[in-house]
């Protein structure tokens, strides 16, 4: 799969879901449709943990750069 920006990755699993939703497809259409929703649920999985890890090395502290978890706020 070529290397895909989040924003896009999230838009065409967006338009992917929409395409299932419609109960249009064939099931081997549908099935492929599937696997690469799948895939690029587990590309953006990825890219968030990597975004994460970076916010925690840049987390600040007294003593210098330190790590601290991340939890996003609803």
């Amino acid at each position: 799969m070529e290397e895909l920006k989040f924003e896009k990755a999230i838009k065409k699993l967006e338009d992917i879901a929409k395409e299932l939703e419609t109960g249009e497809l064939g099931l081997d259409e549908s099935v492929n449709k599937f696997e690469e929703g799948m895939n690029l649920s587990k590309a953006c999985t990825k890219m968030l943990n990597e975004a994460e890890k970076r916010i925690n090395i840049l987390i600040n502290s007294e003593e210098g750069i330190m790590e601290e978890s991340f939890t996003p706020e609803d």
